[in-house]
């Protein structure tokens, strides 16, 4: 299938999101569509699958005009569209939500219940999932969902698919066998929309680039062609230099430490420290426990056994807010669910979190405390928005986590958990994330930086804790870490 999209132009009332854009897709190619956060790229992709409707421009499906009302149509016509943002019923079971309005049925309309679990099972087999088709979605991992999310486009006989950060929430081992996926489906003439923020992926598998910047085309281009700063360049307009921040301090006191922390059926056993200063980065496989032992420290869940002390002095932490009173912050790996209340605005996200920043001492609170606080956040973050009153749920992705960062920040915390803190977020804001990581440090705030890209974690941490099944397998300096130790230690070896 090929799709020429030209001179498209798109805007949300004043605010004009799309200028002129076009896009060009060759049958059985994967194409990347790179920018940065807010460039529009999605809303483009939505343009072509009818979930908005364009202002002005075109689009040809192999020669004829098209104007498809909505994702159905799209569907129905071959395109399918997987979303960045996860589309399922977590009270339903992986089968279910596989089959959803596209059940299989027999004589009189009745569902074919043992045909739909056949299906089921060959596509989750094809993925490389290991996942039963009864199981509940709400039981799975997001990086899980991801995978079905994936497994129900290819349930439909498309022709193109697109897809949005696919992997933002997949280990090594998913990504490997979504890429072995998206080459099968290349050679069956399938097209791939390819959107995300993970350089090393554009250049392995895609065929060509194009580049919007600010709602507009830059250009495209054979990837062959191509190095990473050229990229950046046409997504930033300018060389972004070396990728992550030169890290040159000296961490300082101990400011958490943990000992023999066990919560049943997610960690045990678990014991590190974390000092003033310092990127403590957390490896492994998904599902390894990483992020179930910062919910533990936070108190989201509770411990069985084992002992936190900040500062030297011995905690109880039952709940979040006894944590944050002992002066730890924790930006969840799901901003969506836990991070944001999508539906208020940039203020009140930041300044929820923030009561005593913006009261007086009678618990009256000061607008201008309030304004002054969130425009700060907003300027030091580089917060793409029309205002404080921006709502987060119509901001980027990209956006969305600079406003879940700010709102920690804003609690000036001891302890700082960052869980995925660059998931989904463009090269420009990671690296402004990473510096700002960096002002932290340097500020003497200890973080726990918990992460799947393995570049990230070698790149941004002073040492490198490796979980495997709830306990920790080994902790190894920057020096001596590389991606063999660290994939070692998380599949099992030894060091």
């Amino acid at each position: 299938m090929d799709i020429e999209m030209k001179g498209i132009h798109k805007s949300f009332g004043d605010n004009q999101v799309l200028k002129d854009a076009e896009f060009y897709l060759k049958s059985g190619e994967i194409h990347a569509l790179m920018g940065e956060n807010g460039a529009g790229k999605s809303t483009l992709m939505k343009i072509l699958t009818g979930v908005y409707t364009k202002d002005s421009g075109e689009i040809i499906v192999d020669g004829t005009v098209v104007n498809y009302k909505n994702p159905q149509q799209a569907e129905k016509a071959g395109i399918v569209f997987i979303y960045q943002e996860l589309n399922v019923l977590f009270d339903l079971t992986v089968e279910e939500n596989l089959f959803m309005g596209k059940e299989l049925t027999k004589g009189f309309g009745i569902c074919n219940k043992k045909a739909m679990q056949k299906k089921a099972q060959e596509v989750l087999d094809m993925m490389g999932v290991n996942i039963s088709p009864k199981s509940v979605m709400s039981e799975l991992s997001v990086g899980q969902q991801q995978m079905i999310e994936i497994c129900k486009a290819l349930m439909v006989d498309a022709r193109v698919i697109i897809m949005d950060e696919p992997t933002a929430a997949l280990t090594q081992n998913e990504t490997r066998a979504l890429f072995q996926v998206i080459a099968s489906l290349r050679e069956k003439g399938v097209s791939i929309v390819y959107i995300s923020h993970r350089m090393e992926e554009i250049f392995e598998i895609c065929d060509r680039i194009t580049v919007l910047r600010d709602g507009s085309y830059i250009d495209t281009k054979e990837i062959k062609n191509l190095n990473m700063n050229d990229v950046v360049k046409m997504m930033i307009g300018r060389e972004i230099g070396e990728r992550f921040p030169s890290r040159n301090i000296k961490p300082g006191k101990e400011i958490l430490q943990v000992k023999h922390l066990t919560k049943e059926g997610f960690c045990h056993d678990v014991t590190f420290s974390v000092r003033s200063g310092e990127i403590l980065g957390v490896s492994g496989l998904m599902g390894a426990g990483r992020t179930e032992i910062m919910q533990t420290i936070f108190g989201n869940f509770t411990k069985d056994q084992g002992e936190i002390y900040i500062e030297g002095q011995k905690v109880e932490i039952k709940n979040p807010s006894q944590a944050m009173k002992a002066g730890i912050g924790f930006l969840t790996e799901d901003r969506k669910v836990e991070g944001l209340m999508l539906d208020k605005s940039i203020r009140e996200n930041i300044s929820l979190a923030n009561p005593g920043k913006i009261s007086n001492r009678q618990g009256v609170l000061s607008k201008k405390s309030e304004r002054n606080m969130v425009d700060r956040s907003i300027e030091r973050f580089r917060i793409r928005c029309f205002g404080s009153e921006h709502l987060c749920g119509n901001l980027s992705g990209g956006n969305q986590q600079k406003v879940v960062l700010a709102k920690w920040i804003e609690t000036n915390p001891k302890i700082l958990i960052l869980d995925e803190p660059t998931r989904g977020v463009d090269i420009g804001a990671k690296k402004e994330i990473y510096q700002i990581m960096n002002q932290l440090a340097a500020e003497g705030v200890a973080i726990i930086m918990v992460s799947s890209e393995l570049p990230e974690i070698l790149g941004m941490s002073d040492r490198i804790m490796v979980v495997r099944e709830g306990e920790i397998r080994g902790i190894l300096d920057k020096k001596e870490a590389d991606q063999e130790k660290i994939m070692t230690l998380a599949t099992g070896g030894t060091v």
